[in-house]
């Protein structure tokens, strides 16, 4: 006897069960390649959001690195224009000097550096005027001698020669002075 031929369209009929480990084997190995593929994907997704991570912190260290720069520009060119106007800001203070005061010419000189000072003001120039008695630091001030003084003891300045310039941070020109070497020694008998 022949045994009945499965109808591959009624589900009520059983099928071999050779038949049905292979269906089964078909059905798992689209579900591992599947799985195998969803993975490979998961992994190339987080090597594009690795990769993107990067890229954002590779933008914001040029931006930053973009903006110092053009900062360290910036006062670069103030720092050259404001050390060509310097000596023009001596010249001016010479003349107030050598003008009597009380003048037109000497009220007129005045009210220039005036304007001068105040215009490198606001680009951020700071005078450097040490007084009498102050401290030396080295790290401000030039000292262009020294000399015995009775009223102000060693390391002190005793007069200023030329006014210093600081920049930002920066040091443009430091303050000339002269320095107290102290006591003169008393005569000796």
């Amino acid at each position: 006897m022949t045994q009945p031929q499965p109808n591959p369209i009624d589900p009520t009929t059983p099928a071999p069960a050779a038949e049905t480990a292979q269906v089964a084997e078909t059905a798992a190995a689209p579900e591992t390649a599947a799985a195998a593929e969803l993975d490979t994907w998961k992994q190339q997704a987080a090597e594009n959001w690795d990769r993107y991570l990067r890229a954002l912190a590779d933008l914001d260290n040029y931006r930053k690195r973009a903006r110092r720069e053009r900062e360290e520009a910036i006062l670069a060119a103030r720092e050259e224009v404001i050390r060509a106007l310097l000596p023009a800001l001596d010249n001016l203070e010479r003349a107030l000097e050598h003008s009597a005061p009380g003048t037109p010419l000497h009220e007129g000189l005045e009210q220039v550096k005036k304007q001068f000072a105040r215009a490198l003001a606001d680009f951020g120039l700071v005078e450097i005027v040490p007084q009498p008695g102050d401290l030396f630091d080295h790290n401000a001030h030039e000292a262009i001698g020294h000399e015995p003084h009775p009223q102000f003891p060693e390391n002190t300045v005793v007069a200023l020669s030329q006014s210093g310039y600081r920049l930002g941070e920066r040091l443009l020109r430091p303050a000339r002075v002269v320095v107290s070497a102290g006591s003169a020694p008393a005569p000796s008998p």
